[in-house]
């Protein structure tokens, strides 16, 4: 463990989803947004973390990241736990598209430009 490190922070890692999708709502000028859905292990907060880049990238990479508090890791869920978040995808295209990453699998989903 070090200097920054304490048993009180969260706990984060990259998370399975099983869908990915980009949808534009019907308003102008159009808004993108990325919804993903899966099923969680245990009980934890998801969320949409883009990666950072110097210049555009072909494919922005987002990753789908679990969180789980402070303390000792957390028991299996009894029942299936579903999720589904979104992110706005303003500012946060590749030149060709997006690539969602989860723990074990990526998926690229290509971006009309306007």
């Amino acid at each position: 463990m070090n200097a920054k490190e304490t048993s009180d922070d969260p706990v984060q890692r990259l998370i399975d989803f099983e869908r990915a999708e980009v949808i534009t709502p019907m308003i102008y000028p159009p808004q993108p947004r990325l919804v993903v859905t899966g099923v969680l292990p245990y009980p934890m907060d998801v969320s949409l973390a883009p990666l950072m880049y110097v210049s555009r990238p072909q494919w922005w990479g987002i990753q789908v990241v679990g969180s789980t508090g402070p303390g000792p890791s957390a028991t299996p869920a009894i029942t299936s736990i579903p999720y589904t978040v979104q992110l706005d995808l303003q500012g946060i295209s590749g030149k060709e598209g997006i690539e969602v990453i989860g723990a074990t699998k990526t998926e690229r989903i290509p971006i009309p430009t306007t």
